[in-house]
């Protein structure tokens, strides 16, 4: 199965919780700010699709979109 995780920066606060949690430590915080004056979340390769992010972060940044690849389609 592959993942895509969408990250909305206008939301987050900056409380970085999903850093931590994520297994392939992909996530890193960005050195720019959002207009809220926030330092956000950036995806780098390798993300598995966990939605351990998505479950941690209090202000819902986080979308993770599953779907099948193509070899898995035909199971």
């Amino acid at each position: 199965m592959r993942a895509t995780v969408t990250i909305d920066r206008e939301l987050c606060k900056g409380c970085a919780l999903c850093i931590p949690v994520c297994p392939p430590k992909v996530l890193v915080m960005s050195e720019p700010v959002n207009t809220k004056g926030y330092r956000y979340p950036l995806l780098l390769e390798g993300c598995t699709g966990c939605e351990l992010c998505a479950k941690v972060c209090p202000d819902f940044c986080f979308e993770v979109y599953r779907e099948l690849r193509p070899d898995e389609a035909a199971s």
